[in-house]
């Protein structure tokens, strides 16, 4: 079976796509954001960007969650390779989703999306922090403005070979 993150700055739809995907996939399902401390969202409502330091207990229980399942999906920015990096320790054989497109459409999202720790206007800091899926990672890119049935699809063909 395999274990996946679905990675992506904020709004880019990692939430929704990786619920769909574990639904599809019958496999666990974790919002990583449900993971953070209280401190962490402390400080993000507020608008101030996590550090690295911040960051680290966070990725380690993101981890730990996703290495306790012998498949599973968990959505988690992970936007930089050391981020993944990170996560790959405690799971060896993880597949990177990384959702990517449109900052605007990313914004625009933000914009109509409900509640969330996470204010618009850190969307430039995490922008900022965004690195692409290097070759030897072993994942995929996929485009946001994609429906999200779309991107399902595309994950569980390309990734997990239509299992599910």
């Amino acid at each position: 079976m395999t274990r996946l993150v679905v990675a992506g700055i904020s709004g880019s739809g990692k939430s929704t796509v990786g619920a769909a995907l574990a639904e599809r996939l019958g496999v666990p399902f974790c919002d990583g954001d449900d993971l953070h401390p209280p401190a962490n969202v402390a400080k993000m409502r507020s608008g101030t960007p996590l550090t690295d330091a911040d960051r680290w207990p966070w990725l380690d229980a993101v981890g730990q969650w996703l290495a306790s399942y012998d498949a599973g999906v968990v959505a988690c920015s992970a936007l930089r390779r050391t981020y993944r990096d990170r996560l790959r320790h405690a799971v060896p054989d993880l597949v990177v989703v990384l959702l990517d497109g449109d900052p605007a459409l990313v914004r625009e999202r933000q914009a109509t999306r409900g509640q969330h720790f996470m204010p618009t206007s850190l969307l430039d800091s995490q922008l900022a922090t965004f690195e692409p899926l290097a070759p030897d990672e072993g994942g995929i890119t996929l485009d946001v403005a994609d429906p999200v049935e779309v991107l399902v699809e595309q994950v569980a063909s390309r990734v997990v070979g239509g299992r599910g």
